[in-house]
């Protein structure tokens, strides 16, 4: 595999992201519809509607027939309120005739409703006109709470604790004041012991004298600690599940995954126990159960910020990453870690890996092809394909999880061999895979992983990232027969690894979903690209700027 086999270029799509089958000018006639909607430009809203008797459009439970009516209403009603897409369908009914039908972003909504709209869009001799639109909103739901029970399968020990410094307090103005903060039980905290998921660890484990740089700055900040949230067993699954503490409930879908090994973070900002998780993320164990439990989840930079009082698993890869709900925070308690900024254009094309979404299942293709759309859009990004990476990643990924594999039996092969009863023999199974990588294959892994690195790297300059799923399936039912699971770990992997193996950060959106379950869309940008990748999101749509 050779850079020239990787293409930016390699298949046909359109600048809007749009699939082959979509009418020409349908999409931008829609995206100047939603301008005009954002703006109240009551005179461009009319000419969007087919003039006659026929136009139909039904709110609330009321029908206006013709667009005389329509127009009246529109004069009539109070300004909408700030709306942001989510999820864009479009699918042609004829050559002439296109259905889309959106989601807007709840976050947005008045009240915090959630809201679609469907739309019948029909082609004249002078462009695309709507002839039958239906909008309905419906109040938000409850914020999915943990009960006792929950709680004690998120937490190994709730909070709050102080984990800061003797003597030295929050500053009142802090960036994070009021943040309640889940801490993975990986990172150390001034006073407390290490747990790593396993009850024999913790058994074993000293009390820590001082606690992670990348804690203490989000203390240091105004957050406080929620508590020690669980993790997989020594960071080596993607499923929320231990030996010693059983299965942590993912709030957003019950009875599923939470994902690992973030596993506790993600459950506990889900479950609205937390505003924000700090978790590590080495082959997707922040942006799984982000993408599981419906958050916004960072992996950075390889090494750009401190690992320092983290237990680690694969030095190579391990990262230090955040979950939230919010954007913003994440962006913003992101700041606090990441090293200053330097001056980078902002992300204005997104690549779509073709082959790799091909070995997705259709309903996840499907939920993919609306969120992409609708962040394109709303972004102003171009599109563009790239050729080559589901070949390239059959060869990056056995190098990827053999090098992993061998650091973590480095790093804990001796823990794992006296408490192998204690661990599940799926996590101790992949610890001693690590056992049987030789000098020989450990060299010849790193140097495919090298090879990979410059290749994604030269493929994500600053300005480009790739748009992906963040996993391959929403989360998974805690009951799913083991084969099952192994497939889609497998399958997941293949998507996670691009970040992971060559060092570069990751973004989850939890913009996807399939049914009503969440997922997330990922976006991978180049070496040092972690800030562009959070301005990208928390942008302005393009007719906001002026």
């Amino acid at each position: 595999m050779t850079w020239s086999d990787l293409d930016a270029t390699a298949a046909p799509e359109s600048s809007d992201g749009a699939g082959p089958d979509t009418p020409e000018g349908l999409l931008a006639a829609f995206w100047d519809y939603e301008r005009a909607l954002a703006r109240n430009d009551v005179p461009a809203l009319e000419a969007w509607f087919r003039p006659g008797p026929e136009t139909l459009r039904s709110d609330g439970g009321a029908t206006l027939v013709g667009a005389e009516q329509i127009a009246r209403f529109r004069r009539q009603r109070p300004p909408p309120g700030p709306r942001r897409l989510d999820r864009v369908h479009v699918r042609p009914v004829g050559p002439d005739v296109v259905t889309v039908v959106t989601v807007v972003a709840e976050s947005t909504r008045p009240g915090g409703a959630t809201g679609a709209q469907s739309q019948v869009w029909v082609r004249e001799a002078d462009g695309w006109r709507i002839t039958a639109a239906h909008v309905s909103t419906a109040p938000a739901a409850a914020p999915a709470t943990l009960t006792a029970e929950e709680s004690d399968r998120v937490w190994r020990l709730a909070g709050p604790l102080s984990g800061g410094d003797p003597g030295t307090d929050a500053p009142a103005g802090g960036a994070l004041r009021g943040v309640r903060l889940a801490v993975k039980d990986l990172f150390a905290v001034r006073g407390q012991a290490v747990g790593g998921g396993s009850a024999r660890w913790l058994a074993e484990a000293p009390i820590e004298p001082a606690t992670a740089p990348s804690v203490h700055a989000l203390l240091a900040a105004g957050a406080t600690i929620a508590g020690l949230a669980h993790t997989d067993e020594l960071a080596f699954s993607l499923a929320g599940v231990t030996a010693s503490y059983g299965a942590v409930p993912n709030p957003a879908v019950p009875g599923t995954a939470s994902g690992g090994s973030s596993s506790g973070p993600a459950a506990a900002v889900a479950g609205h126990a937390a505003d924000l998780g700090i978790g590590t993320d080495t082959a997707g164990s922040i942006r799984v159960p982000a993408s599981y439990c419906g958050l916004y989840g960072l992996r950075p930079t390889h090494g750009v910020i401190s690992a320092a009082g983290v237990l680690p698993l694969s030095p190579s890869f391990d990262t230090v990453g955040l979950l939230s709900r919010d954007p913003v925070l994440l962006a913003t308690s992101a700041g606090l870690l990441l090293p200053a900024p330097a001056e980078q254009p902002p992300i204005d094309v997104l690549l779509r890996p073709a082959e790799l979404l091909a070995e997705l299942a259709p309903e996840v293709r499907v939920a993919f092809a609306a969120a992409a759309l609708a962040l394109t859009g709303r972004t102003g990004c171009r599109v563009e394909a790239a050729g080559g990476l589901a070949e390239a990643v059959r060869g990056w990924l056995p190098a990827f999880r053999a090098v992993q594999a061998a650091e973590g039996w480095a790093a804990h092969g001796a823990f794992v061999t006296r408490a192998s009863g204690e661990l599940l023999p799926e996590v101790v199974a992949r610890f001693e895979a690590g056992r049987d990588v030789d000098a020989e294959q450990l060299d010849g892994a790193r140097a495919v992983l090298a090879d990979a690195r410059h290749q994604l790297a030269a493929l994500l300059p600053p300005g480009r990232a790739l748009l992906l799923p963040a996993t391959s399936s929403p989360a998974l039912p805690v009951d799913l027969p083991a084969d099952q699971v192994h497939a889609a770990r497998l399958a997941t992997l293949r998507l996670t690894c691009l970040a992971s193996l060559a060092g570069l950060p990751a973004l989850a959106v939890p913009a996807m979903r399939v049914g009503t379950a969440p997922m997330a869309l990922s976006l991978v940008g180049g070496p040092g690209t972690d800030r562009a990748l959070l301005d990208l999101v928390n942008r302005p749509a393009p007719w906001e700027l002026t």
